[in-house]
């Protein structure tokens, strides 16, 4: 009673103590929770093993697309040769969506036979042999009056008939994955696995576009094609990537920066290269046609590809097309820049260019 001030401050001293520690626990028990999610929608595999895996299954694709091509040269002698051909490829995050479903953790040797199972379920192609009765005219002359006849004539008309049926992954995994597993699936397909870079097909520059008044660009050797450049600024501005990832045969949005450099390689009436993937299908195809610059490269041309490593791992993760340079910068046109089409510059010397594919226009 002597001291109750001293005990009214030693009350709201305690107060304040268990109101703090509460806020405590409380924040503690968010961050763990916090903590649950973030790791139950991140791909629970190493990245190296993820990136062999993809390779893996992009392989199966390109020799599936080789089988197709060597058909007539395998099966020699038909008359003819009918296709009915559906889309080759597919969305690496939809892939690695999947096998995280159903495997967990996953690794080059233990993906094998989900690989197996999905493009099974993906992709099929059939020969069907069909024989049409057709008639030619045969003319014969008679060798004592010298009469000419004519009379149709039935023939036998052989056609191979080539169908690829192909359904997008996420049509696979509804059919493939039990409901448990469908779950999961949806939650890494929502976040990409919370690693929406790895395999390649975007920037996460968030920027606006760069202007290009006063840039004076040095022209090389290399003529290019400046209507295509042309067309790829005519596309700044674009958010989310329609029509690109649609035209590559998507039913979805997907990670559509190579999507975007193959519509505008399309547009100029190229059907090569065509590629959705930067390192495992891009940057191959430039490097086996003997079309490839290292960074550093000095001969540049409006329209060839530009290609980016940005954590410097090896890995090309983005690709843009190139307008030109100045002679120390590098100005480029990138789809899914920031989710968006802009103009960007790079000093020629920047380290996470990986190189450039050449365009021989």
């Amino acid at each position: 009673m002597r001291h109750k001030k001293g005990f009214l401050m030693a009350g709201v001293l305690f107060l304040i103590t268990c109101m703090l520690m509460n806020t405590m626990s409380s924040c503690s028990m968010m961050a763990q929770s916090i903590g649950s999610v973030l790791s139950g929608t991140t791909y629970p595999s190493d990245d190296p093993e993820m990136l062999a895996v993809e390779a893996d299954y992009a392989a199966r694709e390109v020799q599936l697309q080789e089988e197709i091509d060597n058909i007539e040269s395998s099966h020699p002698g038909y008359d003819e040769y009918r296709y009915d051909l559906g889309m080759i490829g597919h969305d690496p995050h939809e892939l690695a969506a999947f096998l995280s479903a159903v495997l967990q953790g996953y690794t080059q040797q233990s993906a094998q036979a989900e690989l197996a199972r999905v493009f099974a379920a993906q992709y099929q192609l059939t020969l069907t042999e069909e024989v049409e009765i057709r008639y030619r005219t045969e003319t014969s002359t008679d060798p004592e009056t010298g009469e000419t006849t004519s009379e149709e004539v039935p023939y036998e008309y052989y056609i191979l008939n080539v169908k690829l049926t192909s359904k997008p992954i996420s049509a696979v995994a509804s059919e493939l994955l039990t409901p448990e597993q469908m779950e999961m699936y949806q939650v890494y397909r929502q976040t990409m696995g919370n690693k929406p870079l790895l395999f390649g097909g975007g920037s996460p520059d968030t920027s606006g576009s760069e202007d290009l008044s006063g840039v004076q660009f040095i022209n090389g050797t290399r003529p290019g094609n400046p209507q295509l450049v042309e067309l790829a600024k005519r596309q700044v501005g674009n958010v989310g990537g329609y029509p690109y990832w649609s035209w590559y045969g998507f039913d979805s949005r997907v990670e559509w920066c190579a999507c975007f450099v193959s519509w505008c390689y399309n547009q100029a009436g190229k059907s090569e290269p065509r590629f959705a993937g930067c390192e495992w299908q891009g940057v191959p195809w430039f490097q086996s046609h003997g079309q490839w610059g290292a960074r550093g490269y000095n001969n540049l041309a409006p329209g060839d590809a530009i290609f980016f490593d940005w954590d410097l791992d090896g890995t090309a993760d983005h690709v843009g097309i190139v307008i030109g340079t100045d002679g120390s910068r590098v100005y480029t046109v990138e789809g899914n820049s920031g989710d968006a089409c802009k103009i960007k510059s790079y000093d020629l010397n920047y380290q996470s260019i990986k190189g450039y594919g050449l365009m021989n226009w």
